[in-house]
């Protein structure tokens, strides 16, 4: 039997895309044992995947103090795995391949100023550019497994697999429908468009929709999203007490909720995965070509600043991009709600008809 073990100590979108690692070596080894070692506020995303028979999780500032990386690069040796994946491909993750004595060690080749060491056995190197829609993130995982390995057919959409207790989630039964559930803040300031702009999308909804708002969001920016409320006319349709502060509790939420509309993250990839339609708001920072899964104009929508204005780069003074370097918010309030509403109001009227006013 196989022992394989999946590296990939970042954010909950990352991890959940890397998990189709573990669905299709499956295919290859179908009497393995995969192994996933991630940060532990991401884990939920991974729970119930019958392709996934153990969760390593360590904290992220633990892993980052060189103790901890010692003693976890000594765990990691002592299990004996024969093949690693990290498309994390960082300093820890790198030495944890290094010293694992696994015959296979596949890594994604990133710029690194460090010694040039043997850390993998096949360093794959990224995609140039995607070729199909589930995006280039995941084509670059996939890439890991084929480069190797004879996979045929291989399945590119991460899955969440929800249990029937979870299926059964049953606190929005008495809302008024639908039910949207709205990600009205970003993991960090540079995924989050202003306030502003966020509130005039709430005002279009509300007034155009019966139906009840949910608002998704980290619980350390409880206070962020009160700020967003007060801000908001139809607060009557805005229900702030049905709110969810793990990953499986958005899980089942979420997946009681007739669509989402979100700054691009974490949420976005879950919903997905639970088939419900998205409608992303880029962060003008992101690289949409890498995060952009399953996007076809209808069950999936979105909008990026760089599609909308091309050349607005290209048109910036040297001073001009320092200052945008300064004020993350300076592109974002560039990607004005008038643009955003060219794409928004057809995907609600698509998905929404059944309900309006």
């Amino acid at each position: 039997m196989k022992k394989i073990l999946v590296i990939q100590n970042k954010r909950i979108g990352d991890v959940l895309i890397s998990s189709v690692i573990a669905n299709n070596i499956k295919k290859v080894f179908p009497q393995s044992e995969v192994t996933y070692f991630v940060y532990d506020y991401t884990t939920g995303v991974l729970e119930n995947n019958p392709n996934i028979a153990k969760i390593i999780s360590v904290k992220e500032k633990e892993l980052k103090k060189f103790p901890k990386l010692l003693q976890t690069i000594a765990r990691i040796r002592k299990e004996k795995y024969d093949i690693i994946f990290d498309p994390y491909s960082k300093f820890q993750s790198r030495m944890i391949c290094l010293f694992s004595g696994a015959e296979y060690r596949i890594g994604l080749k990133r710029a690194h100023k460090e010694l040039k060491l043997p850390f993998y056995t096949h360093p794959i190197s990224f995609l140039e550019h995607r070729s199909k829609n589930c995006g280039k993130a995941i084509e670059d995982r996939i890439n890991m497994i084929v480069s190797v390995f004879d996979l045929k057919e291989p399945e590119y959409a991460p899955k969440i697999f929800l249990t029937e207790a979870e299926k059964n989630y049953d606190r929005i039964d008495s809302l008024q429908k639908p039910v949207i559930m709205l990600g009205i803040l970003g993991s960090t300031p540079q995924k989050s468009m202003p306030y502003e702009y966020m509130v005039e999308i709430i005002d279009f909804i509300t007034s155009n929709y019966n139906g009840t708002i949910l608002f998704n969001y980290a619980p350390h920016q409880k206070d962020e999203a009160q700020k967003v409320y007060e801000m908001c006319q139809n607060k009557d349709q805005i229900n702030l007490d049905i709110y969810e502060d793990s990953i499986r509790g958005f899980i089942k939420l979420m997946n009681q909720c007739d669509l989402l509309v979100s700054n691009e993250g974490g949420s976005v990839h879950i919903t997905k995965a639970l088939e419900k339609p998205t409608f992303t708001i880029y962060s003008p920072y992101v690289n949409k070509e890498h995060w952009c899964s399953f996007e076809d104009g209808d069950h999936h929508d979105s909008i990026h600043l760089l599609e909308e204005k091309p050349d607005l780069f290209s048109s910036f003074t040297l001073e001009e991009r320092r200052r945008i370097e300064q004020d993350p918010h300076s592109l974002y309030k560039q990607l004005t709600p008038e643009m955003i509403f060219e794409k928004l109001k057809p995907f609600l009227a698509h998905h929404l008809n059944n309900h309006g006013t």
